[in-house]
């Protein structure tokens, strides 16, 4: 089986996890795909395989040299995002990109260049897309492939020397979950790679600072006919509150370094309301101050309303996880490294999201983030170049080469 068999098979599973289902993994559906991994990890030859209750993948591919080399992991999560269909996707492979519009469906759906400029960057290459109503799930079954097929490869070369191996594979990465019950003491790495990042040579290791806000809304509902002076109207506050919040500070209008406030949705009626935000910035005290902004303009709001009209509910969701690599950044440079050998240029970025990695380097796991090859996540645009799918399986062999004579 070769890496683009591989993956196809693999987005036959509906993996998409879920908020709110208070249980791990948060779908039941994703067992399904775990255990199935686990019977391939078998299959080829991994040993220390094991699947957790909970839906966490662990497996070995022993040392085939004598020399002390540290151990290294490679880490994917098994979970497509919530916001589009997992289920029944239709993938289909486009030869030899013209550099022109996709048609996802005969007369349907269409992926443009002009919409998505990243198509230019892939002509002449052959692209796996979606059938227009389903995401890919590249994010991340392309990394679980990369990192499997590297697995095989090894095995089928026991030329290339390398050290104790370890994979992981999660569940609800996609709702900021996957590395909450990942045992980092039974991984026992020095340090490890998510496989989970977007278009060829990227390579990160830093990522936003996150909190979630909820906002509970009380308002007065009387008649309208005798409002006058006597209703709060809910809704009304609701949406007064996002006006005082800074209106150019979104995801829609923000790049590179640039924090935001994001408003995921609003339930709302005359008597009450919730709003849901999470906040997001790269540096500390800008992350720092964003919180008081929104407690501020809660303030502001009971100044105005009355005492208990706007209650905040702020929570730490992770962490920028540079500050954990800064002081083994030779991490970096292995990956950097196996890059070029691969040909590829590393292009190193901050990622405008979050990743499991960052969990995982708080929690003594330094966990850098490497391209799995996917663009346009998260929807029925996403597409998946072959070749990006190729080198990054060929980076994770580089990597198990370089860490098994790390120490020489």
């Amino acid at each position: 089986m070769d890496i683009v068999q591989r993956f196809l098979e693999y987005t036959t599973f509906d993996t998409q996890s879920a908020e709110d289902t208070g249980k791990t993994p948060s779908t039941d559906k994703q067992l399904v795909f775990a255990r199935f991994l686990r019977d391939q990890l078998e299959e080829i030859g991994l040993e220390d395989i094991e699947l957790t209750d909970e839906g966490y993948l662990y497996a070995t591919l022993p040392a085939n040299t004598k020399k002390d080399a540290p151990v290294v992991g490679f880490i994917a999560h098994m979970d497509t995002s919530p916001d589009a269909s997992g289920a029944n996707i239709k993938p289909h492979i486009v030869k030899n990109y013209d550099g022109g519009d996709i048609e996802l469906e005969k007369g349907g759906l269409v992926t443009s260049p002009k919409v998505f400029p990243e198509l230019r960057q892939h002509i002449g290459e052959d692209l796996i897309v979606t059938d227009g109503h389903t995401l890919l799930g590249a994010d991340d079954k392309a990394g679980i492939a990369e990192i499997v097929q590297a697995m095989v490869y090894l095995k089928e070369h026991p030329e290339i020397e390398h050290g104790k191996i370890r994979v992981g594979f999660n569940p609800d990465e996609e709702i900021g979950l996957g590395a909450h019950k990942f045992d980092v003491e039974k991984f026992g790495c020095e340090w490890a790679y998510t496989m989970d990042g977007g278009d060829i040579g990227e390579l990160e290791f830093e990522n936003f600072n996150a909190a979630a806000a909820k906002v509970e809304i009380k308002g007065v509902s009387v008649h309208t006919g005798y409002a006058k002076n006597k209703m709060v109207n809910a809704t009304r506050v609701a949406v007064e509150f996002m006006n005082l919040l800074p209106q150019d500070e979104i995801p829609e209008q923000t790049e590179g370094y640039e924090g935001f406030y994001h408003c995921l949705g609003i339930e709302s009626g005359c008597e009450k309301a919730s709003m849901h935000f999470i906040i997001r910035d790269h540096d500390a005290p800008k992350f720092e101050a964003r919180k008081r902004t929104i407690k501020e303009v809660a303030a502001q709001l009971n100044e105005k309303y009355g005492e208990g009209t706007v209650s905040i509910h702020i929570h730490d969701q992770y962490k920028n996880m540079k500050e954990m690599i800064d002081p083994v950044y030779h991490v970096v440079d292995i990956a950097i490294k196996a890059m070029e050998e691969a040909g590829v240029s590393p292009r190193i970025q901050a990622i405008r999201g979050g990743t499991d990695g960052a969990q995982l380097s708080f929690r003594g796991l330094p966990c850098p983030n490497i391209f799995a090859g996917g663009l346009d996540f998260h929807g029925p645009h996403e597409f998946l170049p072959i070749r990006n799918l190729e080198k990054a399986m060929e980076v994770v062999v580089n990597i198990c080469r370089i860490v098994g004579n790390f120490n020489e």
